[in-house]
């Protein structure tokens, strides 16, 4: 008798068939059995009910392995309590020996500040036809419960501004309405610390800040060809001229409009004064602070972690450096060769988390860079096209995942959803990809169409309701005020703060 291979989609059917009217089916598990390779059975009965029992004999088996998996694994990180190897996990020792195998407590920090970075997306209105696009949607105070995250332990302390800057497209939103929120700013993410019950899991206080990456586009990328310029230009206290950073990020950080109430402060200075104030708050507790962002928010969270180092902001006054550590996702390249070595002589760690078939952290720096000969780079130093990547890179393949299809978009490869997907099913090189956590792969189409087809997910599923519109009182479909959204203006002792840094709002460029 020919030997009989059923496909995935046969196999989870007929187990749904099967138990639709016993017990509830779990969407969930079924899309996790499903993606295993099916195992072929070489010989099947000629009665249906035979060929069926061993179709489901197949796919119980598959279930037990993922199961046995996941449950070594849990014995594992539950053998290892976070709060006490919390510093390895923050980078101390550069994360040797913690990726290949991945450290389960390192994959789940992962993608819980992945989650922290993907907010930013989900809370940004970038609808033009909202009189609000550009801004949050949601209260600082409500940001993580509006979001479905209150189970992350954070609380927003303050919300980030920065002004237009031409040289990056598509990161800046505006409405098509005349009257709108603002003419000159834009949402580009927040600051938050743990609360007491995360902190005392955590094993220290964690702030955290959270920068948004462009909308989808990568157009972006084209401008990020060359152009570094000395990261003292635009007064950021470094005493090395020949460090250097791309021109477009180091604007977009230090940028301000005294016109605009959001932007009269920079985002450089809008992030130091809040951290300052936050470490004299929490100054006799264990501290760290961790920044995060996907894209080209990656490489603003790489900037700004090297001048809260540079500048000092993290030394606290009994000579106690609390240490910074970025995760970053799809990042491109920051800096030339005396950036990285500055940024990692300070003592910064950086996690760069990046999909291999991912243009953007390929960019800038296409021909020179830290993968050519360091005679190479040596002799290219002074050129405004040179870069190096800083930290340690983990580096994942979504053709691995059995989940996703086979796509030229570009976008696809860059989705911070998918990147999330990928480390929940990374073990380490070689290994098999089997999901650790059970993260939903529905997300991965959230704002894409990555997943395969048969799983019956939606691409760009994620969207407002009725796009924001709501019923007035006369039953009007209207776009509901936001007379909140002015009382997220900056903190009266900014000026304060950055007076204590020894740095006037008036110094900054």
């Amino acid at each position: 008798m020919a030997a009989f291979s059923p496909s995935n989609t046969q196999l989870l059917s007929l187990k749904q068939s099967q138990t639709s009217f016993q017990t509830p089916f779990n969407h969930s598990k079924a899309i996790n059995f499903a993606a295993k390779k099916p195992t072929t059975i070489t010989r099947v009965s000629s009665k249906a009910n035979e060929s069926l029992s061993n179709i489901i004999t197949e796919l119980d088996k598959g279930r037990e392995t993922q199961e046995e998996h996941l449950s070594t694994s849990r014995l594992h990180q539950s053998e290892r309590n976070l709060a006490d190897v919390w510093r390895e996990i923050h980078g101390q020792d550069d994360w040797v020996g913690m990726l290949d195998p991945m450290d389960p407590l390192l994959r789940s920090e992962l993608i819980r500040y992945g989650e922290m970075a993907q907010a930013c997306y989900d809370a940004f209105d970038f609808d033009p036809f909202s009189k609000y696009c550009g801004s949050c949607r949601f209260m600082h105070r409500k940001f993580f419960s509006s979001l479905g995250m209150s189970d992350h332990g954070y609380d927003v302390s303050r919300y980030l501004y920065a002004t237009s800057n031409i040289n990056l497209p598509n990161f800046f939103k505006k409405s098509r309405w005349p009257k709108i929120w603002s003419k000159n700013a834009n949402w580009i993410g927040y600051v938050a610390v743990s609360n007491d019950e995360t902190t005392k899991r955590l094993g220290r206080r964690d702030i955290t800040i959270s920068w948004r990456g462009t909308v989808t586009r990568l157009e972006w990328i084209a401008d990020l060809m060359d152009f570094l310029k000395p990261i003292s230009n635009n007064k950021i206290p470094c005493p090395d001229l020949t460090v250097k950073v791309e021109y477009g990020f180091l604007d977009l950080y230090t940028d301000k409009d005294v016109t605009c109430r959001f932007c009269k402060f920079s985002a450089r200075e809008q992030i130091m004064s809040e951290v300052k104030r936050l470490l004299e708050m929490y100054s006799d507790e264990e501290l760290s602070i961790t920044i995060t962002g996907h894209s080209l928010g990656a490489a603003l969270a790489i900037l700004s972690a090297y001048d809260i180092a540079e500048t000092g902001v993290n030394v606290m006054k009994d000579s106690r450096a609390v240490p910074v550590s970025v995760v970053s996702f799809s990042g491109p390249r920051v800096g030339n060769v005396r950036f990285k070595e500055r940024i990692e002589m300070l003592g910064v760690k950086v996690l760069r988390v990046v999909n291999m078939h991912d243009m953007v952290p390929k960019s800038p720096g296409l021909f020179f860079n830290e993968n050519v000969s360091p005679f190479l780079m040596k002799l290219a130093e002074g050129l405004p096209w040179s870069y190096s990547h800083v930290g340690v890179e983990l580096a994942l393949d979504h053709t691995n995942s059995p989940f996703l299809k086979e796509t030229g978009d570009p976008v696809c490869a860059h989705n911070l959803e998918a990147l999330m997907h990928l480390i929940d099913g990374y073990h380490g090189k070689g290994h098999r990809f089997v999901l650790a956590s059970g993260r939903d792969p529905a997300l991965v189409n959230k704002a894409s169409d990555f997943l395969k087809d048969h799983y019956l997910v939606p691409p760009f599923w994620r969207q407002d309701e009725n796009k924001g519109m709501v019923r007035g009182k006369d039953g009007r479909w209207i776009q509901p005020e936001r007379p909140k959204l002015f009382d997220h203006d900056h903190p009266p002792d900014t000026h304060h703060h950055l007076k204590q840094l020894g740095l006037s709002s008036s110094d900054l460029a």
